[in-house]
Order: C-alpha cells, then sequence, then structure tokens
C-alpha cells in the first residue's frame, strides 16, 4: 500500500479531470457525484490494496450483471432500495407527513398496463394447484376517510415463485391486476398464495451473496402500488406470515406493519358460499395513503421496466 499517494497533487488533479471539474460544460451536480464515487472508489483500492486482478473481476462482474438483468436484483440485495426508502421516510417525518401505509421496495418485476377492472377480482388465470387466497380491504386517507376509485395494482409470483413474462410458462397478465376501488373506496381479489423465491442460482446476484456469506431467499409476498388523484403514490408490500425468510428477507423488504393475519378457513359454508370444496385462505389488509404535497420528494420513481412484450 502507498502511504497518502490519494493526497498527492497528480492524483487530485486525476480526480478533477475525471470528474469534469477542470471543465466549463456540463451538469455541475453530476460532476460532484462522480467525483465523490471516484473517490471512494479510490480509497477503498488503497485501503485494501486492491490488485489489478481483483479490480478486473469486479469489471467482469459488472458486465455480467448488465448481461443477465440483475442490476434491479442486486440493487435490492445490496440495500440500495430499502435504504432509499428510509431516506424518503426520514424526508416525510421532517415534513410533518405521519402514518400512514409503510412503504417498501417495489422489486425488479412489475409490468406496465395490468388489466383494469372493478369488483371482486381475479387474478390466477393459470390452472395451477395452490390454495385459494381471498384479500380485501380498503384504501383511507390519513384521516380514516375511504379514497374512492382509487387504482390497487397488485401483482405476486405463484406456487413455484415465478412471475407472468419473467417465467414464460405463464400466460400475460396472470397474477396481476389493477383494482379499482368502490365508492368506500374497498377492494377484493381473488388469486393464490404465493411461494417464496430465491435469487437464479448461478447468476451474478446469487455469486455475490454466496461470497460473503448471505443466501438470496424472499419470504412470500405481494406487491401494490395503491394510487388516486391528489394522493402520494404508496409502493408497498405484504408478507405472508410463517415463511421461514419472514425476518430474514435477502431484499430487506420486511416490516412488521406489513405482515397481516392470515386466516385459513375450512369452515363447510363459507367454502360452499365461496364456491369452494377445500380450505381457502383470508387476507383483510386496508391502505392509508397521504395526500399530495410539495414539500416533500415526489413518491413516483421513474425507473426502467420490462415491458409486457
Amino acid at each position: 500500500m502507498i502511504d497518502h499517494l490519494l493526497k498527492t497533487s497528480p492524483i487530485a488533479n486525476l480526480m478533477d479531470k475525471i470528474a469534469g471539474l477542470d471543465q466549463p460544460g456540463g451538469d455541475p451536480r453530476l460532476k460532484q457525484i462522480v467525483e465523490r464515487i471516484m473517490g471512494d472508489l479510490f480509497n477503498t483500492i488503497e485501503d485494501f490494496d486492491v490488485t489489478p486482478a481483483e479490480f478486473w473481476t469486479a469489471v467482469s462482474y459488472l458486465t455480467d450483471v448488465g448481461k443477465s438483468d440483475e442490476g434491479g436484483l442486486l440493487a435490492a440485495g445490496l440495500g440500495f432500495e430499502h435504504f432509499l426508502d428510509l431516506r424518503i421516510d426520514e424526508q416525510e417525518r421532517v415534513a410533518g407527513l405521519e402514518g400512514g401505509t409503510p412503504r417498501t421496495i417495489e422489486g425488479p418485476l412489475w409490468i406496465a398496463d395490468a388489466p383494469i377492472e372493478k369488483g371482486e377480482v381475479r387474478l390466477d388465470q393459470d390452472p395451477e394447484v395452490g390454495e385459494v387466497l381471498f384479500m380485501h380491504g380498503q384504501v383511507r386517507d390519513t384521516d380514516g376517510n375511504p379514497v374512492p376509485h382509487a387504482i390497487v395494482d397488485v401483482w405476486h409470483a405463484n406456487t413455484k415463485g415465478g412471475y407472468s413474462f419473467f417465467d414464460k410458462s405463464q400466460t400475460p397478465f396472470n397474477l396481476r391486476r389493477q383494482i379499482e376501488t368502490d365508492a368506500e373506496g374497498r377492494y377484493r381479489f381473488r388469486s393464490i398464495l404465493p411461494c417464496g423465491y430465491g435469487v437464479p442460482p448461478g447468476g451474478p446476484t446469487h455469486t455475490l451473496l454466496s461470497a460473503i456469506g448471505r443466501h438470496g431467499n424472499r419470504p412470500a409476498h405481494i406487491h401494490f402500488f395503491v394510487s388516486a388523484p391528489g394522493y402520494r403514490k404508496l409502493t408497498t408490500q405484504i408478507n405472508i406470515a410463517g415463511d421461514e425468510y419472514l425476518h430474514d428477507d435477502f431484499a430487506f423488504a420486511t416490516r412488521d406493519e406489513l405482515i397481516p393475519g392470515v386466516t385459513r378457513n375450512q369452515d363447510p359454508e363459507a367454502m360452499r358460499q365461496a364456491g369452494l370444496n377445500s380450505p381457502f385462505t383470508e387476507i383483510t389488509f386496508d391502505f392509508a395513503i397521504h395526500r399530495e404535497t410539495a414539500s416533500v420528494p415526489d413518491t413516483v420513481v421513474v425507473r426502467d421496466h420490462a415491458k409486457a412484450a
């Protein structure tokens, strides 16, 4: 290790040139960010005496992440998504926004333009053996008033942990819907109880997590976007109680307030009324969303998503 190399004039001049600080054009904020990131990386190389072979191994790894389209997965696994959520939580707290349903990560598997439906909506359109799930609740504001005609965008995995569009064995938009709430802000859907899943075996996310002694598993969960005109968009998910990874989610998405009670209904009359001949699961969960305000950052996140092709 070479002591104080980063404090020498040649390196300082190099940093200015790398970040474009010696040039009049460009984005000033981006220049500062590049300078900070490069400085931190150079310090890491110095502090850990990173060899050229190790450096180029890291470059190859990032190339593999791009080729495998696992950037979103890795961002979740390294805690970036959760950290961004915690930052917005703190910004809202400072601005006086209290209460409401907690946010948690979106993940990389949302698809735009799922069918919009009203009333009791059925998500499972593919034949699959699994326990029927009925989930219902109400969208309200933080004062407890119902939010009529809100959109509850819901998506989740099947019993094998696969998501439609990414799992080509499923039909388009299987287990994906946008539900418009009724005049009282209520929603209801029927689906199948999802399964947890792990990152792709042998992929770059799995490789890194294994190298640092971590697993890549997620508990069973259901994703939601909840939105309405005049309200802050909510990105959240619920976790299914009883899953072995409930409090050991590799993506750090579990929040205690997002673990609703799960009821297994074995009553013959209830099964008959539901049109079933076997027990089913029920979950009741209400969403509380904040009214829009200009004093905190927007909750609509602009990011690339897979296309519904």
